[in-house]
């Protein structure tokens, strides 16, 4: 067991965070729109706040998940097997859950089951979403065994 896991830099987790749910709006909010009924400008309003706190548990629950994978496992997060891939994105989606169904209901004026369903969509939709976009991603910008040395300065050097 590794007692200090090697974790994504902030400007990484940023760039994961940002890449996520941007990608995340582009893909959602026309078939939301279309499925609830809401105007489209209202829906990605309402799904742009829902991307806002989506990124604050984001970057808490990632930091979080790999932090304690690292602890017990000494294993980096792009290391993740599949089965663990799949629970870490059914947890994140979980809490979010709780977090975005209160906000759906108020933005959108729908009932308590609507705006369940409606977020269990979103839900679903997010956590296949999250799942191989994270696969993606840690394939794209592994973690790097060792931090990158610092490139030299020449131009000081040859004076």
């Amino acid at each position: 067991m590794s007692s200090k896991p090697k974790l994504r830099s902030l400007g990484d987790r940023l760039r994961q965070i940002t890449m996520f749910e941007v990608g995340g709006l582009l893909i959602v909010t026309p078939p939301f729109a279309w499925g609830s009924g809401v105007p489209i400008t209202e829906s990605l309003g309402l799904l742009a706040l829902l991307a806002l706190i989506a990124a604050i548990w984001n970057g808490c629950y990632n930091t979080s998940f790999d932090w304690i994978e690292g602890r017990l496992t000494g294993r980096r997060a792009d290391r993740r097997p599949f089965r663990l891939r799949c629970i870490h994105a059914v947890g994140f989606e979980l809490g979010l859950f709780c977090m975005t169904l209160p906000i759906i209901v108020w933005w959108t004026g729908m009932g308590w089951i609507e705006a369940a369903i409606a977020d269990i969509f979103l839900a679903i939709t997010y956590t296949v979403y999250a799942l191989l976009f994270n696969m993606g991603y840690d394939r794209l910008f592994p973690i790097p065994d060792t931090p990158a040395a610092p490139e030299r300065d020449t131009a000081r050097l040859e004076r």
